[in-house]
């Protein structure tokens, strides 16, 4: 069965040491960075398809309702907290879940059965389509996933290379990623994500794509290579 990558973030090393031990138990939730602040919270987003975010509210200088508040895509968010009164806050920020401290481990299977219920039904309603759509110039355009090459983040906006031609979006990296199948495309930079099938070649730096040299970075050079040389 699928499994979803998530985050841990929480200033408290006891609540962070609870919640670790709590979720090694579950084996459809994989912790993959435990952070004490939200400056590792956003490496940790920029170095991982993150599906879901357990979040503290109350941490020094940018505060768990300010994080969720920058975060894009379908990345759900599930507050920890030990202040009932930011409940109301955090639910309207469409938090999928709001804990008390101290957690128990029932609690938290309640609230990650919740999640898992939200994505299986996104899968539900996504496993018959071979396309998407993105916003451009105005418009929603229709992105078929076997025409599409590479994407390439610009600033303030993401480029499309298709067989069609280039498709420019406003759209996050996130938010792109979060639209395409996870079997066919493959995220080797912060700034790239490429059509396995559309793969001519490939180094430990780089792979090719019709002539165009899309680098590995270190950050996600070991997972592509893997999956790479698994092909």
């Amino acid at each position: 069965m699928k499994k979803y990558q998530a985050i841990l973030i929480d200033d408290e090393p006891t609540a962070r040491d609870i919640l670790e031990r709590h979720l090694d138990k579950m084996d459809r939730i994989d912790l993959v960075a435990s952070c004490k602040n939200a400056v590792e919270g956003f490496s940790a987003l920029s170095s991982h398809h993150v599906d879901l975010i357990f979040l503290d509210i109350n941490m020094p200088e940018v505060t768990g309702l300010m994080f969720a508040n920058a975060v894009k895509g379908n990345t759900e968010v599930i507050f920890t907290t030990a202040y009932r009164e930011y409940a109301v806050e955090g639910f309207e920020l469409d938090a999928l879940d709001y804990l008390m401290k101290p957690i128990s481990l029932e609690r938290l299977m309640k609230a990650v059965n919740k999640f898992l219920s939200v994505k299986e039904e996104e899968v539900v309603s996504m496993v018959e389509e071979d396309f998407t759509f993105f916003r451009s110039e105005r418009k929603m355009v229709k992105v078929s996933f076997e025409d599409l090459f590479y994407v390439e983040s610009c600033g303030d906006y993401i480029k499309l290379q298709t067989t069609k031609g280039m498709i420019t979006t406003r759209e996050t990296m996130q938010n792109v990623i979060s639209k395409l199948p996870e079997r066919q495309f493959l995220r080797t930079h912060r700034s790239f994500i490429v059509s396995l099938s559309k793969i001519d070649s490939f180094t430990n730096e780089h792979v090719t794509i019709e002539r165009t040299a899309i680098p590995l970075s270190r950050s996600y050079k070991d997972a592509v290579l893997e999956r790479l040389n698994k092909l």
